[in-house]
Formats: C-alpha cells, structure tokens, sequence
C-alpha cells in the first residue's frame, strides 16, 4: 500500500510542473502587452481629456453676419450721390404713413406730425434738406383749398412726397387733384374710399427716368401698408 501511494504521488510531478509554466507565461505576456499598451498610449491625464471636451461645447457657433442697415431701411446701400427715400402709406391704428428721405423720418409716428388724409413733404433738391411737412384731413373736413396752396407754394426745384394715411379722397375736391395732376399724378382720380396711395414728384425740374413715381392700391385689408423704396440722384 505504501509504495503503490508514492508512485501515484511522484506521476502528479509532470503535469504541476506544465501547469505552472503556464502560469508564467501568461503572466509574461500580459506583462508584456501592458507595456506595450502604456507605450502607445499618449501620457494624458483624464482632467485634460475631460478639459478638451469641455473646451469643445463651449467653442462659438459660426453665424451669419447681422446684415448692416442702411438709410431709410433699405437692405442695400444706396449707389453713390444718390438720394435715399422711402414712402409708406398708412392704414388704421398703430400702421402709420411715412415719409423717411436720407434716413431722416420726415413724416411719421415718432415725429407725430401724421395724420388722417394726404401727408405732404417738401424737401429741397440741392441740399437735400426739409422744406416744409403738412398732413390734410380730406376725410371728415374740406382741406383740398389749403393742400393746394401747400403744394403750388413749394419753390422750383423742389421735391414732394405725398401718402395717404387711412383715407384721403372722401373730401378731395377738384382744385387738389388738378393741382396734384399738374404735378404729373395719373392716378389721382381713381383714388375712391381708403384707397392706398402714394407720389412722388418734382416741381421745376425732371426726376431720372425709370423711376416708379406713383402707386396705388384701392383694394387691401384694414392693416395694409404701401410703399416705394428706391433712390434717385
């Protein structure tokens, strides 16, 4: 009994010894791999890496320019020696007429000289500087006598911006559009009730061809707004 245990003892050696040459050299080679491992990985602490992270949300978005604005609102400059205008008629409550010429409101809400009727500017065409403004209420009251003076008052060279502002033909009497056709209106005598309608003309001299000087609408809604928004030299 005793020798056949020490012969089942000592045929055990051979496979303890495989087993642990194993072992090492497993252990050699995930040694091995980790360094390799460590060499090919850059030394980067984990606060850079989330650093860089950060840093990349907090980058600015590309965005398109704000575009500049010009006179009287356009969305392009104007070319060289050239006038800017802008006319708007006006409708009821907060859409008020205007008249803005060389980004200067000349008629309008924030000047508080507009009003119900025809709104009247006169701007001298040399220096480019205001005349005189003046609203008529040619709804409820008989103004056509003092807008014709107004307009036939305006010196030579002279240019005259007319809108309307809610209604301008209930009380328009023949004198006023005679004296606005003078002037070279063609669409006086078609303005009926709340008709929009806008002019701009010269007295003593001839705008450049090609220019729109007229516009009128008789058929909009209640909040309605025309204008012409071009420049001349």
């Amino acid at each position: 009994m005793q020798r056949r245990q020490l012969r089942s003892v000592t045929g055990n050696r051979p496979a303890g010894t495989l087993r642990s040459l194993l072992f090492l050299c497993a252990s050699v080679c995930a040694w091995y791999a980790g360094y390799l491992l460590a060499e090919f990985i850059p030394d980067t602490s984990l606060s850079s890496v989330a650093y860089r992270i950060q840093s990349i949300s907090k980058r600015p978005i590309l965005k398109a320019p704000v575009p500049q604005r010009q006179k009287c609102d356009h969305w392009a400059p104007c070319p060289p020696n050239t006038y800017a205008y802008r006319l708007l008629s006006g409708g009821v409550r907060d859409k008020y007429a205007k008249i803005c010429f060389e980004d200067e409101l000349l008629i309008g809400e924030k000047t508080g000289n507009v009003g119900r009727g025809i709104n009247v500017a006169i701007v001298n065409y040399t220096t480019g500087k205001v005349i005189a403004t003046q609203y008529f209420d040619t709804y409820e009251d008989d103004n056509s006598g003092a807008m014709t003076r107004f307009i036939r008052g305006a010196p030579v060279k002279s240019l005259l911006f007319m809108v309307t502002h809610n209604d301008g033909s209930a009380r328009l009497k023949e004198d006023a559009k005679k004296a606005i056709e003078e002037l070279g209106s063609k669409e006086i005598r078609t303005m009926r009730f709340r008709s929009s309608w806008v002019f701009l003309t010269a007295k003593g001299f001839e705008l450049p061809a090609g220019i729109q000087r007229e516009k009128p609408v008789h058929r909009v809604p209640r909040r309605w707004s025309l204008g012409l928004t071009p420049w001349f030299s």
